[in-house]
């Protein structure tokens, strides 16, 4: 039997339904009235509509409350500073400018207090002479004579060039004194010898440089040597000139007159170039029309014989070979007698030039006055380092013949010497310490004297004048 639903009551019939139907149905009519009507059963009512309303407005309220007091509290801390620097200006003009004064922090302390004094480079003249006591004659130079002196007040041992005037110029100082001035006062490395300072004399044409006191040059020293020195001595030898050389290089100064009697060693092991009278600023491109007549003949590069007027710092690499190789052979690796016997033994031991070697070669001045074979045989352009140093290893004869490579291209920089795995072969460089010592050869000790040639002079380099002279003939054998 089913039962009767009134619509009118909402309600089962009274006599048929029990109360929970009635409560049921009550239930659904209720849900189908608001879902046609668009009201949720827990949708909020006006009260709690209004309760959020004003909740929102508070939290607004209390937050501009809050800014409104922090703007008024700085404010407050402006107007106190700017109160209190008032103040204390007024203080300070009434007290004539004195400083306000402040706590003490630490305690008061009686004893003398020591003052720390610095010796800061000042503009000022310069000092005489007299305040050096000369010891000895050491040396006598293209610019200069240098000797062995001791600083007055300090004791202290340094090496007084003084420096020589031309007097047949006419433009004053002599300019190969201001360029070594000037050099050695930009040049500050530890493998660089040091510039005290510059003292005059009587006259104006007395002028000295004071030196960094050095014992030993590699020249003298190897000719005193019963052997010569040890590959681990010579790896750390050659590191150090080639750092040297890195300095120079990176800040754009050319040498130019590198040699074994130029490089100093004291007698802990350690390496100072010095004289450096024909060093100049370079740039790139190098300048051209550059002195000709640069680097003692022994140490010169090829390309300068032949008359270059324009190159780098590839000129300093080539001595640096020359050096390299005298350290390993204990002797002068080209010692020519002049520019054509010289070019004559650089060919001998590197090899005759070609187009594929060196291909500007024929367009340098001086080489149309040499007789060479237009297609040489190769065999006579093979380098024969690798002969000539039987004992060297293959690193260090590689080494050895890049840098003394005819072409100045082909050179490596000084960096790239330094990266080289010549240095990381065994025996590996010996410590500078560890190095043997040697009497003095820069004190009064009377010492046997080797002559060698002396630095060039300003000037071009001489014309090359080969009449007769073939040197296809000297390469004869290789063939």
């Amino acid at each position: 039997m089913f039962a009767e639903y009134d619509l009118t009551l909402g309600q089962f019939s009274p006599n048929v339904a029990s109360d929970s139907q009635n409560h049921f149905i009550h239930n659904i009519y209720q849900i189908q009235t608001n879902a046609m009507t668009g009201k949720s059963r827990w949708a909020d009512d006006e009260a709690d509509k209004a309760a959020r309303k004003r909740e929102k407005e508070e939290k607004k309220r209390s937050k501009l409350e809050k800014q409104q007091r922090l703007e008024q509290a700085e404010a407050e801390r402006k107007a106190r500073e700017a109160e209190a620097a008032a103040t204390e200006r007024n203080q300070n003009e009434d007290d004539g400018d004195r400083p306000a004064k402040r706590r003490k922090l630490s305690q008061e302390i009686d004893a003398p207090r020591e003052l720390l004094r610095f010796v800061v480079p000042s503009w000022g003249p310069s000092r005489h002479v007299s305040n050096f006591e000369l010891l000895n004659h050491i040396d006598e130079g293209t610019y200069g004579w240098v000797s062995r002196a001791r600083e007055s007040s300090t004791g202290e041992i340094v090496a007084l060039k003084k420096l020589k005037m031309d007097r047949t110029a006419d433009y004053g100082f002599p300019v190969m004194a201001l360029r070594e001035i000037q050099m050695l006062q930009e040049s500050r490395h530890k493998h660089i010898v040091g510039l005290r300072e510059v003292v005059i004399g009587d006259s104006a044409e007395d002028v000295y440089v004071a030196l960094e006191f050095v014992e030993h040059d590699l020249r003298t020293l190897q000719e005193d040597m019963d052997q010569p020195f040890m590959p681990s001595e010579v790896k750390t030898l050659l590191l150090q000139i080639t750092s040297a050389v890195e300095y120079l290089h990176d800040h754009w100064i050319l040498h130019r007159d590198l040699k074994t009697s130029n490089i100093l060693m004291n007698n802990r092991g350690e390496i100072k170039l010095a004289d450096f009278g024909m060093a100049r600023h370079f740039g790139d491109p190098p300048p051209p029309n550059l002195t000709q007549l640069v680097v003692t003949l022994w140490y010169r590069a090829p390309e300068l014989i032949l008359g270059a007027d324009k190159y780098d710092q590839a000129i300093d690499m080539w001595s640096l070979g020359c050096v390299f190789g005298e350290l390993l052979k204990k002797d002068t690796l080209f010692a020519g007698n002049g520019e054509l016997d010289q070019i004559t033994k650089i060919f001998e031991l590197c090899g005759l030039p070609s187009e594929r070697s060196w291909p500007s070669f024929r367009r340098l001045p001086n080489a149309k006055a040499l007789k060479l074979p237009i297609n040489p045989a190769p065999a006579a352009t093979y380098s024969v380092v690798r002969t000539r140093f039987p004992l060297a290893s293959n690193a260090g004869a590689e080494l050895l013949d890049s840098l003394l490579s005819l072409n100045p291209a082909s050179r490596p920089s000084a960096s790239e010497v330094l990266a080289h795995r010549y240095f990381r072969d065994d025996p590996k460089p010996k410590a500078s310490s560890m190095f043997p010592t040697f009497p003095s050869k820069a004190g009064m000790e009377r010492r046997r004297k080797v002559l060698t040639p002396e630095a060039p002079i300003r000037g071009d380099a001489p014309k090359l004048s080969a009449e007769g002279l073939d040197l296809s003939l000297v390469f004869s054998i290789r063939e």
